[in-house]
């Protein structure tokens, strides 16, 4: 830290000694700007109000907020390090804006200690989705890459032009330009949002823009259009009003809705709160389900992204919570579905900029790690809204930007890619189970995956449920390991052809519980068999013999480092020598048997014939016994000789 810097910091650590003494004593001038989102007014303010020393703890984050929003991020991170270091005041939104701040400005060496401290307040799935991206950012994505045409619209204003969508043949998106609307008030002295629509050439540029008339007319906000062509409906967003004018919640805050409009036909309210904004509605054909952006206490930072079951566009559900797979401690905002991947906007704190756009795979009721989308779709300024479809030979796509270069303050650009965006990812998920309970699940198993040079490209731990899930780039081979103490190791090699079957899929791993498939006999552990019998006087092995010692087989693929001993007995009948040369035979034949059937040779270290030297009850030379209590002394054991050794 330079000396500026520390009596710039001791400075704010003085004021916040005093200020945050007294209580606020009349309306605060700062809070009114920073409610209604004129940030740089709400900076003027509440630094004077701060001199005169009567600013709260909970303005001052305020405040903290207003720097962020006026990337003025050297303060802004200064004021959050204050806060943190003071209070608890601080939520993981609050955080993400602290992380992205320190991006931003001289301290970015801080970022990493600060995470460090903080990441316990982030689910385990924001933690795997950074590292995830992080290695592939600074691994570099060049390879794998797409070779993007990318041009900006000759129909962007040099107001704001963002949130493009496809209708029908034409393009609709959101502009502030001012045609018939009311001007409003700060932050960015435009006309209200108003929806346009397009006609969209062969090259992807548009002509032909005028207002889009199929919408009930308002003074006041229209935005963020999205179409279904199955409902023959546009979804979007507006302002709250009341007999045509604004309304307002009893702390003077307006918010926005969704409406949906039948083309031609009937509108309909379907979200409106006046405390809660939604934003970018999107509706699936395919599910029936409306997907939208909000700000609602259960989130997991500012904005995230639910979705609600409808039936026909009508709502029929509470709003669901995607989750932390997708949403994160920032924002995130602008869902679209095209071809089984998700894609949306986040600022969260790892990305490039502000507003990055990532891909996740669509995975059943869940999804895929968000995969950024990287340069050049991405960029240090804020990108977001990506809409795409396919055309002629290839895709074409739209997404908002105010990258460096444009019209406006946000422009629409256009972009022709021959493959779909995002880098291909291949995932495993499922269960690990016990082999020979395939209904048991193993939690706390190691799970891992290896490329063909023997490293480990991703390794995750099964949960108390057994589940497990790994998500790396795409490979045309890998191997899968799977272990826990006791346990067996599962080793499985799969090629392209099997990996692209199972995409959408789940594989359960089975593996063998040591203490399932040994029991004691006898004073030792041996492999656990039911009781099988060769034919008098025989040597050859039947078929239930057999059967029985497949159970021998698995064990050793199961365990390769037992080392076992064959043991076979005999009842006391017939001449001893011959007993012994009949029991050697037979556990001779069990051993040629095994190492056929793939069991290593020097892991059965003897195969042995005792006879009838270990008679079990009294039927002894010439002792009168049932047939029954003789044949409890034929017997043939596998012992594991290494048990006690074996997990050391």
């Amino acid at each position: 830290m330079n000396h500026a810097t520390k009596i710039q910091v001791t400075l704010w650590a003085f004021l916040l000694g005093v200020v945050f003494s007294f209580a606020q004593k009349k309306k605060s001038q700062g809070d009114v700007f920073f409610f209604q989102y004129e940030y740089q007014k709400a900076v003027d303010a509440y630094e004077q109000e701060m001199s005169e020393g009567v600013i709260t703890k909970e303005q001052f984050l305020n405040l903290a907020d207003a720097y962020f929003e006026t990337s003025n991020f050297e303060k802004a991170s200064e004021a959050y390090m204050e806060v943190y270091g003071q209070d608890s005041l601080m939520d993981a939104h609050h955080y993400n804006k602290m992380l992205q701040s320190l991006s931003k400005t001289p301290q970015i060496e801080g970022k990493e200690g600060f995470l460090a401290n903080v990441s316990s307040h982030f689910p385990k799935e924001l933690m795997e989705n950074k590292e995830f991206n992080d290695q592939l950012l600074q691994n570099g994505t060049d390879e794998n890459q797409l070779d993007y045409e990318i041009f900006n619209l000759e129909g962007n204003s040099p107001q704001t032009d963002f949130a493009p969508s496809f209708y029908n043949d034409k393009l609709l998106f959101s502009s502030g330009r001012q045609v018939n609307k009311k001007l409003r008030y700060e932050p960015s002295n435009e006309g209200y949002f108003n929806i346009y629509e397009s006609e969209i050439q062969p090259t992807g540029q548009i002509t032909s823009l005028q207002t889009f008339q199929e919408l009930k007319d308002t003074d006041y906000h229209e935005a963020t259009p999205s179409f279904s062509s199955e409902l023959n409906s546009v979804f979007y967003v507006l302002s709250n009003t009341q007999d045509g004018e604004l309304a307002f919640d009893a702390n003077g805050k307006n918010a926005l809705a969704i409406a949906k409009q039948t083309i031609g036909g009937s509108y309909q309210m379907l979200l409106k709160d006046l405390s809660t904004s939604f934003y970018y509605p999107f509706y699936d054909d395919a599910s029936g389900k409306l997907y939208f952006s909000a700000d609602f206490e259960d989130g997991y930072g500012g904005t995230d992204i639910y979705f609600v079951y409808t039936n026909n566009g009508q709502v029929m559900s509470a709003p669901i919570n995607l989750g932390p797979r997708i949403n994160s401690s920032g924002n995130e905002i602008a869902p679209y579905i095209f071809e089984n991947s998700f894609y949306f906007a986040s600022d969260v704190f790892y990305g490039l900029g502000g507003m990055d756009i990532y891909k996740s795979n669509i995975e059943g009721e869940g999804f895929g790690i968000p995969i950024n989308l990287g340069n050049p779709i991405n960029t240090e300024f804020d990108d977001f809204g990506m809409i795409i479809r396919n055309e002629g030979e290839g895709l074409l796509g739209y997404f908002a930007s105010n990258r460096t270069g444009g019209k406006g303050k946000d422009d629409i650009y256009g972009f022709k890619v021959d493959e779909k965006p995002g880098l291909k990812t291949i995932t495993f998920k499922g269960a690990v189970v016990n082999a020979s309970s395939t209904s048991e699940v193993v939690p706390n198993a190691s799970v891992s995956l290896w490329d063909m040079n023997g490293e480990m490209l991703a390794e995750t731990t099964s949960d108390e449920q057994g589940q497990y899930r790994l998500e790396i780039p795409y490979e045309t081979e890998l191997v899968l390991d799977a272990s826990r103490e006791r346990y067996s190791r599962f080793v499985k090699k799969f090629e392209q052809e099997e990996l692209d079957a199972f995409q959408n899929g789940t594989f359960d791993v089975p593996i063998a519980f040591y203490d399932d498939l040994v029991e004691e006999r006898e004073g030792q552990k041996v492999v656990k068999m039911d009781d099988f019998y060769f034919n008098t006087s025989s040597t050859q092995l039947t078929d239930d013999i057999k059967s029985e010692l497949t159970k021998v087989v698995d064990f050793a693929k199961a365990f390769p480092s037992a080392q076992l001993r064959i043991e076979t007995y005999t009842d006391s009948r017939g001449g001893s020598s011959t007993n012994f040369r009949l029991t050697q035979a037979r556990s001779d034949a069990i051993k040629k048997y095994l190492v056929e059937k793939g069991v290593p040779a020097n892991s059965i270290l003897y195969s042995i014939g005792y006879g009838e030297d270990k008679i079990l009850n009294n039927c002894t030379n010439g002792v009168f016994c049932l047939e029954v209590l003789h044949k409890k002394n034929q017997r043939s054991l596998v012992v594991v000789l290494n048990d006690n050794v074996l997990f050391d």
